[in-house]
């Protein structure tokens, strides 16, 4: 039995998916294992698409990454970086655009610039026709290597909220009042001036990268995170669809692992791991 995508096809392990989950002491330990992953991915293919989010969560790969790139540990100069999602109707140069967010914490900290750069356009008259284009463009591009993702409280990733088809593509969504509320912080916390619409890379399109890596930190998540790997896989929970994927590592700290009911479990097969095979 095999996972199929437009990048190849990808054996499943005793024929079915299998998702890893890692418990770790707090938010910059798990930063540093991803950052870890991302940096031997690039030493194995310097010209990776690597798939980034935005959001508090993530911001401790960066770092660390950064720090890896800054002693020496690993050259990024043929990075490539793809954006997962993007706000309708904000200018790029907006300093809450997802582009000028990524900018500012991924891309001037390797010391990349915007030629190494993808996403949609937020900003087109026809955001559809923009939808479908950033779809072909990663596809074109080779397809994401490594995708980073945050999870919300509701289970969404990207922007595909609850009820999201498992099968979409990168499209528009509207927002739901939570997420909105959510996202009020980094808008000086008025919710007014967070916009009602995204381009998201949908479930389907997010599937197709080749490792999926989710990191969750906080007891906020906890239900979440349990509803991702132990739950169903259900619409209601979008995140849950990682249980598909050939290669997906879910990375949470003691808060977000405390609903797990195999957490016992999850500990003791990472610990006991080859230390090769990595995430």
């Amino acid at each position: 039995m095999v996972y199929t995508t437009y990048a190849g096809e990808f054996p499943l392990q005793n024929g079915r998916p299998n998702v890893e989950v890692v418990i770790v002491s707090d938010a910059k330990a798990g930063g540093e294992l991803i950052a870890g992953a991302m940096a031997e991915l690039l030493r194995r293919k310097p010209d990776a698409l690597l798939g980034v989010a935005t959001g508090s969560t993530p911001l401790p790969i960066y770092q660390a990454l950064a720090a890896t790139v800054d002693a020496g540990g690993v050259d990024v100069s043929r990075a490539r970086v793809a954006q997962l999602d993007e706000y309708v109707g904000l200018p790029a140069e907006h300093p809450e655009s997802y582009r000028s967010v990524l900018r500012r914490e991924v891309l001037e900290p390797l010391g990349l610039d915007l030629d190494a750069f993808m996403g949609p356009d937020g900003t087109a008259e026809d955001v559809r026709a923009a939808c479908e284009a950033y779809d072909r463009a990663l596809a074109e591009a080779g397809g994401v290597d490594l995708q980073l993702l945050g999870i919300g409280t509701d289970g969404h990733i990207g922007f595909n909220e609850p009820c999201s088809s498992l099968a979409s593509r990168t499209r528009i969504k509207t927002l739901t009042e939570q997420t909105r509320v959510d996202n009020a912080r980094f808008f000086e916390g008025d919710i007014e001036q967070v916009p009602h619409h995204v381009i998201t890379q949908g479930i389907g399109t997010i599937l197709e990268a080749r490792h999926l890596v989710l990191l969750a930190t906080g007891e906020g998540k906890a239900d979440a995170v349990a509803a991702t790997v132990e739950g169903p896989v259900a619409a209601v929970c979008p995140a849950s669809a990682l249980q598909l994927h050939p290669h997906a590592t879910v990375v949470v700290d003691e808060g977000a692992a405390s609903k797990l009911k195999l957490a016992e479990y999850f500990r003791h097969t990472y610990s006991n791991k080859p230390a090769w095979q990595g995430i």
